[in-house]
């Protein structure tokens, strides 16, 4: 697993992926991120409401 995280380790992390994507691509790759992590909770959990939702609208 990951082990301990302290704020310098974080910060350096934090840094060399400003400097790989750039900032104005983060809160785009955030947002991929965000609905990944969702749809990955909806289809474990084995919610179909949502997906029901979705196709209607």
């Amino acid at each position: 697993m990951i082990p301990n995280l302290g704020w310098g380790e974080l910060l350096v992390i934090l840094v060399i992926v400003i400097l790989l994507f750039g900032a104005k691509r983060i809160p785009d790759l955030a947002q991929a991120l965000g609905k990944s992590i969702k749809i990955l909770k909806q289809s474990l959990m084995g919610d179909s409401s949502s997906e029901d939702k979705d196709k209607k609208a």
